[in-house]
């Protein structure tokens, strides 16, 4: 039994941030000193995007930051962490809702599918947690049945999507009726350091916010019908790697930690290991027509072109939704998969998406 994807959603929030204005909040988020700011533009211009979205409005910023900040010492000022993890959250369980419901909503459209139809509901996030959680607000907000089967992929980072989507392809697998909505939701800009911290300075440039969703069933291999069918998926976790990414919960938001050494990580590793996944299913990287590969950051695109020995341009749809949208985390291997179906890209696809551990996840679409 293969999963068909049947449509496909997606959602970003209101407040668009092109370059100029992403460099504009870090001043106000970091306040960083005469040397620290010379280093700013740099870091957003080279970080491959143009534009991302941003669940915080200016007024939201104003209050999280600006007021919060007023009658603070110089040396207070200096330590100042930001909000604390309850603060951010309460503004997940505002934001993160409509977002999803939105891309919900979308998949159901594009799939032409009945509201009553889906009977398991699979929900996938990292940035926040909140009971009852975004699945009982889907469950309210499309009207779905109040039977249907739930299943929460949480705190799984970028790969996100692809182990939802895995869950999908068992639940159809055990399940042949059953038709399951798969909906992954980030608000990243949550999590943006306050403090002058590289690393943590380099996410704040590179993550965004937005929701993905698809409308999945299961397909016998001799059946026809339109759409992308998973045919298999893989996961590898990198020996000797534990430390190479983290996301903590910190007291002042979840911490993203990102080695120097994830890109030579995965250029050295990803190669062999997908070349033995690959031939498992009887396919070999050359015969691979088109590639969704997460976009943590433009050296991690690089480093997958050079372990697979791709030409240039081989992953110009990761890269366009870089640029247009940033590092959503989980929806963004979604995003890449719905620009890639408008163009009618040739199959077979493989998605990649690496996330904690350093864990390699592949999902392969026929």
């Amino acid at each position: 039994m293969q999963l068909l994807m049947e449509g496909l959603g997606t959602a970003v929030p209101a407040n668009r941030h092109d370059v100029a204005r992403s460099l504009s909040t870090a001043r106000i988020v970091l306040e960083p000193d005469p040397e620290q700011d010379t280093w700013l533009p740099s870091l957003f211009e080279k970080s491959g995007i143009v534009c991302k979205y941003n669940t915080l409005s200016d007024e939201d910023i104003r209050v999280l930051v600006t007021d919060a900040r007023a009658g603070l010492s110089a040396e207070e000022r200096k330590n100042w962490q930001g909000p604390s993890v309850g603060t951010r959250m309460r503004y997940y369980e505002r934001d993160a809702p409509p977002l999803a419901l939105n891309a919900c909503r979308q998949a159901l459209e594009a799939a032409g599918t009945a509201v009553g139809s889906i009977t398991h509901l699979v929900t996938v996030s990292c940035t926040g947690f909140t009971a009852p959680g975004i699945d009982l607000a889907v469950i309210d907000g499309l009207g779905l049945d109040r039977g249907v089967e739930r299943t929460l992929v949480g705190y799984m980072g970028c790969h996100g999507a692809l182990n939802g989507l895995r869950v999908a392809r068992g639940l159809v697998s055990a399940e042949p009726g059953a038709r399951v909505l798969v909906c992954a939701v980030e608000l990243c800009s949550l999590h943006c350091a306050f403090s002058w911290d590289p690393g943590r300075v380099v996410a704040n440039a590179l993550f965004a916010d937005g929701a993905a969703a698809v409308i999945c069933r299961g397909i016998d291999q001799g059946e026809d019908a339109p759409g992308w069918r998973l045919a298999a998926s893989g996961s590898q976790i990198v020996a000797g790697t534990g430390g190479s990414m983290g996301w903590i919960i910190g007291d002042h938001g979840f911490e993203m930690s990102l080695s120097k050494d994830v890109p030579r990580k995965i250029e050295a590793t990803l190669g062999p290991w997908l070349r033995e996944w690959l031939a498992k299913q009887h396919l070999t990287v050359d015969a691979i027509r088109s590639w969704a590969v997460h976009p943590g950051g433009p050296r991690i695109l690089d480093a997958t072109e050079n372990s697979l020995g791709m030409a240039n341009g081989g992953l110009a749809d990761s890269r366009g939704v870089l640029r247009d949208y940033g590092n959503m985390s989980s929806p963004t291997l979604l995003f890449i998969a719905k620009r890639m179906m408008e163009r009618r890209a040739e199959l077979p696809c493989v998605m990649l998406g690496f996330g904690p551990g350093l864990a390699i996840e592949a999902a392969l679409w026929v």
